[in-house]
C-alpha cells in the first residue's frame, strides 16, 4: 500500500489535497467571498448610521448642508467607505457582498506569507495553511465578514506591513544554543522595506484611527532589531516618519477639509486641544469597555474570555487569547529564570511577539473593542504556535492542539446584522413639496444611510442624537434653519410598528419645537428585511 493510499484520497498527503493547499490564496478570498454573499447585504447598526452617509456626503459636497446625520461620527475619513459607497450605488447587492467578502479574505494569502516567513524551513507543505485558515476562523474575522465596519478591511494594511518588513530570505532551523553555537544570521530590514512598511501601515492608520496602536507596537518592535542601538533607533524613526506619510496619503485631504471647515483636524474628537467652536472642549472615545482595575488588567484576557460581552456587544468567545496569554507569560519567566535563553528564538518571531505584546497592552488601555483586536486575532495562532514552540521545543502536539482549540472558537461566531436574500435596499421616500426649502431633523440614531434617497437639496440637522453639541453647533443648526423657510419634518424609526412620538417630542421641545401631528409612515426594504419609519412634520413652539 502507497503512502497516498494509507492516507485516503482526499487526506493530507495526496495530489488532491497539495493541489487544495497550494490554490488556498486564491480559493480562501473566493470562499469568504460565497459566505458575504449567502449572508446578505451588510446591515450593520455603523452602516445605518454613517458608512453610507459619509463618502455621499464627501462625493457630493454636503459638508456644508447637513449638520451630523450620523451623530459625531459623521465626520470620520469617509475614505474607507467609498469602494463600498461606489459598489453598492452601481453594483447588484449579492455583488457588492461577494466583492467585499473576498477583498476581506486576502486576509488569507497575507497571513500565509507571514507564516512561510516565520517558521523554519518555511514550516512545510501543511503547516502555514492550517496556521493561516485557523487565524480566518476566529468569532471577530468571521462575524465582521463582508460587513463595512472596517477591521478585517483595515487589517489587510497591518499584515501587509508586517509582511514587508519580514520580507527576508527563509532561514534553516537555529542550532541548540551551545558556546559553540554559530551567531544566528542577522535579521536586518534594508532601509526600503522600512520605509515601505511604514507607508503601508500609516495609510491602514490614516482610514482608520484606532490602527495607530499597531503602528506604535511595530515602531516599538522594531528596537528589538540586530546591531547596535543606533542601527535599532534610526529604523524605528523611519518607519514612524513613513507612518506618517502612510497618514497624509489616507487621510491628509480630509484633515485639511475639516480645519477648514470646523478648526479642527480630528472634528469633534481632541475638541479639548483644537477647541472648535462646534463643539464642546471635549476628547470623544468610547472608554466604557476598559478594564477599571489592576486585578481587571492582569486577568482581562480571562474575564473576556468568560464574558465576551465587557468588550464586545457580539459575545464573541476567542480562546486564543487565554491560551496565548498564559505561554506568553510562561516565556517571559523561563526566560528571566535562564531556563530558555533569548537568542534561540529567531530575531524574526522575537520581532512579531514584542510586536503582539505592545499592541494587546495599547489596545486594552486604550479600547479593550474586540473588534479593534482584528489583526491580532487573525495573527493569534501563530501567536501560540511560535510561543508555545520556544517554550516547549519539539513538544509540537502540544502545540498543535493548542492550536486546534484556538480554530474551534468559529463556534462562537453570530454577525452584526445582515439583509438576507437579494433584493436591493430600496427607500420609500416620502413626497416633499418643497425640498430646497425643507429641513428634516433626526433626533435618533441610526438614520444617516436613508440621506442619499432623498432629493439633494433637503437639508438633514441632528439634534440630541448623539453629536457633542455646543453653543456654536446650535447656532449653526439655528441658522440651517432660518435660511430654510419652508416644510420642516423629523424622521423616526417605528420600532415594533410604532414611532416614540412622545420621545421624539420632548427631544424637540428642547429646541423650541414641537411636532405638528402630521406623520406619514414609510419603508426601508433590504433583502427580505422591512423596516418602518414615520415622517412628521415639526413647527416653531
Amino acid at each position: 500500500m502507497t503512502a497516498g493510499q494509507g492516507q485516503g484520497g482526499t487526506l493530507p498527503g495526496t495530489a488532491a489535497w497539495h493541489a487544495l493547499v497550494a490554490g488556498s490564496p486564491w480559493l480562501v478570498p473566493l470562499l469568504c467571498g460565497l459566505l458575504s454573499m449567502l449572508a446578505g447585504q451588510d446591515l450593520n447598526w455603523d452602516l445605518q448610521n454613517y458608512h453610507l452617509y459619509n463618502p455621499h456626503a464627501w462625493l457630493t459636497g454636503r459638508l456644508g448642508i447637513d449638520l451630523a446625520p450620523g451623530q459625531w461620527q459623521s465626520y470620520f475619513n469617509p475614505a474607507i467607505d467609498v469602494p463600498y459607497y461606489l459598489a453598492f450605488t452601481y453594483l447588484p447587492g449579492w455583488l457588492c457582498s461577494f466583492l467585499m467578502g473576498a477583498l476581506h479574505g486576502l486576509n488569507f494569502p497575507l497571513l500565509l506569507v507571514l507564516v512561510r516567513r516565520l517558521l523554519p524551513e518555511g514550516g512545510g507543505a501543511h503547516l502555514p495553511f492550517w496556521l493561516a485558515a485557523a487565524g480566518c476562523a476566529g468569532p471577530g474575522f468571521l462575524s465582521g465578514l463582508g460587513n463595512t465596519m472596517g477591521d478585517n478591511l483595515t487589517a489587510l494594511f497591518v499584515l501587509g506591513a508586517l509582511a514587508l518588513l519580514l520580507r527576508a530570505p527563509l532561514r534553516a532551523p537555529l542550532p541548540a544554543p551551545s558556546p559553540a553555537s554559530l551567531p544566528a544570521p542577522l535579521f536586518v530590514p534594508a532601509t526600503g522595506q522600512i520605509l515601505l512598511a511604514g507607508l503601508v501601515m500609516g495609510a491602514g492608520t490614516g482610514l482608520k484611527p484606532t490602527n495607530a496602536v499597531y503602528a506604535l507596537a511595530l515602531c516599538v518592535a522594531l528596537l528589538v532589531l540586530d546591531g547596535p542601538p543606533a542601527r535599532r533607533l534610526r529604523a524605528a524613526f523611519l518607519f514612524g516618519v513613513a507612518v506618517l506619510a502612510g497618514i497624509a496619503l489616507s487621510a491628509g485631504h480630509w484633515y485639511w477639509t475639516m480645519w477648514h471647515q470646523f478648526g479642527n483636524p480630528l472634528f469633534p474628537q481632541f475638541n479639548d486641544v483644537f477647541g472648535s467652536a462646534l463643539a464642546p472642549p471635549i476628547g470623544v472615545g468610547d472608554t466604557g469597555w476598559r478594564p477599571r482595575t489592576l486585578m481587571e488588567k492582569l486577568a482581562w484576557p480571562f474575564l473576556f474570555t468568560l464574558d465576551p460581552r465587557r468588550v464586545c456587544e457580539l459575545p464573541l468567545r476567542h480562546l486564543a487569547w487565554p491560551v496565548l496569554y498564559t505561554a506568553g507569560i510562561a516565556l517571559l519567566a523561563a526566560l528571566a529564570a535562564g531556563r530558555r535563553r533569548l537568542a534561540a528564538i529567531p530575531r524574526e518571531v522575537r520581532l512579531l511577539m514584542v510586536f503582539g505584546a505592545v499592541a494587546y497592552l495599547l489596545w486594552m488601555n486604550l479600547f479593550s473593542i474586540y473588534r479593534y483586536l482584528a489583526p491580532l486575532e487573525l495573527l493569534a495562532p501563530v501567536l501560540c504556535w511560535l510561543v508555545l514552540a520556544a517554550l516547549l521545543p519539539g513538544r509540537r502536539v502540544l502545540a498543535a492542539w493548542c492550536v486546534g482549540l484556538c480554530a474551534c472558537s468559529f463556534v462562537t461566531v453570530e454577525n452584526w446584522g445582515h439583509a438576507i436574500g437579494v433584493k436591493p435596499l430600496s427607500v420609500e421616500v416620502p413626497a416633499l413639496p418643497a425640498p430646497a426649502r425643507s429641513i428634516v431633523y433626526i433626533v435618533e440614531a441610526p438614520a444617516g444611510w436613508l440621506v442619499p434617497f432623498f432629493p439633494p437639496e433637503v437639508a438633514f440637522v441632528s439634534l440630541g442624537a448623539g453629536f457633542p453639541e455646543s453653543p456654536g453647533w446650535l447656532r449653526r443648526a439655528a441658522a440651517i434653519r432660518a435660511s430654510r423657510p419652508g416644510p420642516a419634518y423629523v424622521m423616526l424609526p417605528a420600532l415594533r410598528g410604532e414611532p416614540d412620538l412622545q420621545r421624539a417630542a420632548a427631544t424637540l421641545q428642547r429646541y423650541g419645537l414641537a411636532l405638528d401631528g402630521d406623520c406619514r409612515p414609510y419603508r426601508v426594504s433590504a433583502g427580505r428585511a422591512v423596516l418602518s419609519y414615520v415622517f412628521c412634520g415639526v413647527q416653531p413652539r
